[in-house]
């Protein structure tokens, strides 16, 4: 966790891309090991970013990621600079136009220890070349990322990237049910292993989920932003207390998250939780690192990154039970107001748990019967 740091880039008032792209600026944070351009490490990811996907560098990934890197996105790694670079020419060539826009970047550390940074940004281009999906459709597109990176000497070291997949798929115009249930079948042939295992342990045997331990007070203020989202999350998803979310969600509160779902108000929130645990009644959902910057007058920017485990033993809009035990990696963005959440921003791989839960139906021999 951090403060605002002095002099840092701020992509809300800042403006232009021209004068947060602008050169020469002077260094305003120490960045040892770090590429003197560089003036702080939200300059670092902005501009790198630009430099690689907009200005076509794509050859800077190899002094911007370890040689060793790991990236981590949605249920598959990707080992090793030389696959992010296969993967960056791949999507490039599928999305030659494509834009970047950096909504915002929350970070944490320093030089010494490396640094974390959670990059929300949206993409906009027009599909003129070939994808994973097929052949190009000619659509112009757009979609939310997040990118959460750990940063040492101006390489990225490892990296949890999240896309909204399933609105790229639907934009697209194909049929995410029939892409999710072709890329099971093909990872069983080739003997992959797609399903978790194991039980989820909310609790410990057949005790109840206990409420966290109490955390320190956030300083002058008396506010812990830490604090307050993780045992937000931990309450509402793995105690089953939605009563919580008008306490801990402002009644003006906007969320988005994946699938081009939109939430206003703490009702909106409270309908798709019910849904999501409806279909998966024993979740989980485990806070993996969390940072924020801000104070207790403007408000704070966090950045959560969690994992999402469950078993899908009831009926919703994944279809009908297929037993899948699945794993969901998560991104979310929060601005926190006067002690409640008043924004969300929230990516989860829904692409990869219809894979999942389409990998056990096919496995057990239950794949339900097309209607259309």
């Amino acid at each position: 966790m951090t403060d605002d740091g002095a002099g840092e880039i701020d992509l809300r008032r800042k403006g232009s891309i021209d004068r947060v792209l602008a050169p020469g600026q002077p260094r305003r944070q120490r960045l040892r090991g770090f590429d003197d351009e560089y003036a702080d490490i939200v300059d670092y990811i902005i501009r790198c970013t630009h430099r690689i996907w907009e200005e076509l560098g794509v050859g800077l990934i190899y002094t911007h990621y370890r040689h060793n890197s790991v990236i981590h996105a949605g249920n598959d790694d990707v080992y090793g600079r030389e696959a992010v670079v296969a993967n960056t020419l791949q999507t490039l060539a599928a999305f030659p136009d494509r834009k970047l826009y950096g909504d915002d970047v929350i970070w944490s550390g320093d030089d010494e220890a490396g640094f974390h940074t959670s990059h929300h940004l949206t993409t906009v281009g027009r599909n003129t070349g070939h994808s994973a999906y097929g052949p190009p459709t000619g659509r112009k597109l757009s979609w939310r990322s997040i990118a959460h990176c750990v940063v040492l000497e101006n390489e990225i070291v490892e990296e949890w990237l999240l896309r909204d997949e399933i609105a790229v798929v639907r934009q697209l115009g194909l049929d995410e049910q029939v892409l999710a249930a072709a890329r099971a079948r093909s990872d069983l042939e080739r003997g992959a292993s797609v399903l978790a295992v194991g039980p989820v342990e909310r609790g410990l045997g057949q005790l109840a989920p206990q409420p966290l331990s109490p955390a320190s007070t956030g300083g002058d203020t008396g506010f812990d932003p830490a604090d307050f989202v993780r045992r937000t999350l931990h309450d509402v998803w793995n105690r089953r207390l939605l009563n919580l979310l008008r306490a801990s969600y402002d009644e003006s509160y906007r969320g988005r998250y994946p699938s081009g779902r939109r939430f206003a108000g703490p009702g909106d929130l409270a309908v798709f939780v019910l849904g999501l645990l409806a279909a998966f009644p024993d979740a989980k959902v485990t806070t993996e690192h969390l940072m924020w910057l801000g104070d207790g007058r403007g408000g704070y920017r966090v950045a959560v990154r969690w994992r999402f485990d469950g078993t899908h033993e009831g009926h919703g809009e994944w279809g009908p039970p297929s037993g899948a035990r699945v794993r969901m990696l998560g991104l979310s963005h929060l601005r926190v107001v006067g002690g409640r959440i008043a924004e969300e921003s929230t990516l989860f791989d829904e692409f990869a748990l219809l894979t999942q839960v389409w990998a056990a139906r096919l496995a057990a021999g239950t794949e339900p019967a097309r209607t259309d």
